[in-house]
C-alpha cells in the first residue's frame, strides 16, 4: 500500500480469483462458440436474391456479412457464451487497470489455454493428448515461476 495512497490493495485471492474467471469467460467458451458457429444453418433472406444485390459484389458481401452475423447473434447456442466471452473482456480491462501487467497478461492467456483445452474436451470429447498435457503442466509451472519473481 501507497502511504499516499490510502486504499488498501486487493488481496492476492481477488487477484487469483480474476484470473481464473477471465481465463474461464476466454477459454472455456471458445469451443462452445465455435461448435455453435459450425453448426449453424441460417434461414434463407429474400434480400440477398434480389436482383440489385446479386449484381452488386460490394452490396453481396455487405448484406451477406450483415445477415451472417444477425443470424448468428440469434442463435442462443453461439450468443450466450459469446457474451459471457465478452464479458471476460471487461474483467480483464478492469483488472490491468490494478494488476501488474506482466503477470496479468501471461496468466490469463495461459489460463484461457489450459481452459479451452478443457473445453475441448468437455465439447467435443476431444482426447488430451500427452503433448498437450506437458504442454499445460509447463504453462501452469511458468506462471508458478512468474507470480513467484514477482512476489519476491
Amino acid at each position: 500500500m501507497d502511504a499516499a495512497d490510502p486504499t488498501p490493495a486487493p488481496s492476492i485471492l481477488r487477484y487469483v480469483l480474476g484470473f481464473l474467471m477471465i481465463g474461464l469467460a476466454w477459454g472455456f467458451t471458445t469451443p462452445f462458440i465455435r461448435a455453435a458457429a459450425r453448426t449453424h444453418k441460417p434461414p434463407e433472406h429474400p434480400i440477398l436474391q434480389s436482383a440489385s444485390v446479386m449484381n452488386s459484389w460490394l452490396k453481396s458481401k455487405i448484406y451477406g456479412a450483415f445477415f451472417g452475423v444477425v443470424d448468428l447473434l440469434r442463435n442462443p447456442k453461439y450468443a450466450i457464451p459469446l457474451v459471457i466471452n465478452l464479458t471476460g473482456s471487461i474483467w480483464f480491462f478492469l483488472l490491468i487497470g490494478q494488476a501488474e501487467l506482466s503477470l496479468t497478461v501471461p496468466i490469463t492467456n495461459s489460463l484461457a489455454f489450459l481452459f479451452t483445452v478443457a473445453g475441448e474436451w468437455w465439447v467435443e470429447r476431444k482426447v488430451i493428448s500427452r503433448d498437450t498435457w506437458i504442454g499445460m503442466a509447463l504453462s501452469l509451472g511458468g506462471i508458478a515461476l512468474c507470480v513467484q519473481s514477482k512476489s519476491r
